[in-house]
């Protein structure tokens, strides 16, 4: 039996530079898409602000001050024993492609890396796949600081970084 593979939306940041929690404007474009993509237990982790989600179990992460690293690590103990390679995405990233997250759990499977992300002109991006086995070493600063296996997705299209109601206005024709 395959392992499951489960997905960590990571929607706990204050959301700062565009003025509030812009995690709620763009949370369902991102869960549309791993919807799209073979994903079999998706979690979106909450923190400095609290809204409802529709179509994914929701954790809160109390602790999610300390840096991403604490909010994956609250989404990731969610998952159930059963899931053998975690996605994280990030919830500010609306444009995520599935292939490109199908794309980062079939190299982690194939044990290109135990860590995998997506690359977009050779720069580390996201998706980031995430086999079971290193789950317990993701530092309060994020699953950057762990050395990855770069899988390029550039045919795909980057998920883009919404930071800015600017941001957001570049990308809203292509959010559909």
């Amino acid at each position: 039996m395959t392992e499951r593979v489960g997905a960590v939306v990571l929607a706990a940041g204050e959301g700062s530079r565009f003025g509030g929690p812009k995690q709620q404007l763009l949370l369902p474009a991102v869960l549309t898409r791993l919807g799209r993509a073979a994903v079999d237990d998706v979690v979106v982790v909450l923190g400095a602000h609290r809204f409802e989600v529709k179509g994914a179990r929701v954790v809160v992460a109390e602790e999610w001050g300390r840096g991403p690293g604490a909010s994956l690590r609250a989404g990731l103990d969610a998952l159930g024993t059963d899931v053998g390679v975690a996605v994280a995405c990030l919830a500010d990233g609306p444009l995520l492609a599935p292939a490109a997250v199908d794309r980062v759990v079939a190299a982690c499977r194939s044990a290109a890396g135990d860590v995998v992300a997506a690359s977009y002109g050779g720069a580390r991006g996201h998706p980031v796949a995430l086999a079971r086995s290193v789950w317990d070493t993701v530092p309060d600063d994020g699953g950057r600081s762990l050395e990855a296996v770069l899988v390029p997705c550039d045919d795909l299209g980057s998920p883009d970084d919404v930071d800015t109601p600017e941001d957001l206005e570049r990308i809203r024709s292509q959010l559909g």
